[in-house]
C-alpha cells in the first residue's frame, strides 16, 4: 500500500435534513477528494458519515466514542494497536470500541458510511 500522505477534508455540516432524500451517488459523483468526509444525516445523537478514502489515516483513538464502520464499495482496512487488522469488504461492517487506537486504510478508492456519535472528532482525541 502507498504511504502517500493525503489531505483530510472534513466536512461536519449536515447535508440532509429530516424527510429529505439522502442521495449517496450524487456525493460520491461530485467528490475529487481522496480522503473525504461528509456528514449526511443526523439520526437521534448519532450522525451517518459518508467517507470516500484511498490511502492512509493516521493513528487514532476516540476516548469516548465507540466507530462503526460499513463498506458500500470497495476494501477497507482497520488496523488496531497490538491486534490483527480487520478488512473489510462491501457490505461488512466493524464497530471500534472507545478508547481503542486505530488507523483505516484503503489501496484504492473506496466508499464508506460511518455511524457515531454527532460529537466525535474524525481526527481522534490523540
Amino acid at each position: 500500500m502507498n504511504n502517500e500522505k493525503y489531505t483530510y477534508v472534513n466536512k461536519m455540516n449536515i447535508l440532509f435534513g429530516d424527510l429529505e432524500l439522502v442521495d449517496i451517488q450524487s456525493v460520491v459523483d461530485n467528490c475529487k477528494d481522496r480522503w473525504f468526509n461528509q456528514t449526511l444525516c443526523k439520526v437521534n445523537d448519532s450522525v451517518v458519515r459518508l467517507g470516500i478514502v484511498q490511502g492512509e489515516y493516521h493513528w487514532h483513538k476516540h476516548d469516548s466514542e465507540d466507530e462503526f464502520f460499513l463498506v458500500l464499495k470497495g476494501e477497507l482496512y482497520i488496523d488496531l494497536e497490538d491486534q490483527d487488522t480487520i478488512l473489510l469488504k462491501t457490505n461488512q461492517g466493524f464497530v471500534v470500541p472507545a478508547g481503542v487506537k486505530h488507523r483505516t486504510r484503503a489501496a484504492e478508492k473506496t466508499i464508506i458510511l460511518m455511524i457515531e456519535n454527532i460529537g466525535i472528532i474524525p481526527t481522534g482525541d490523540e
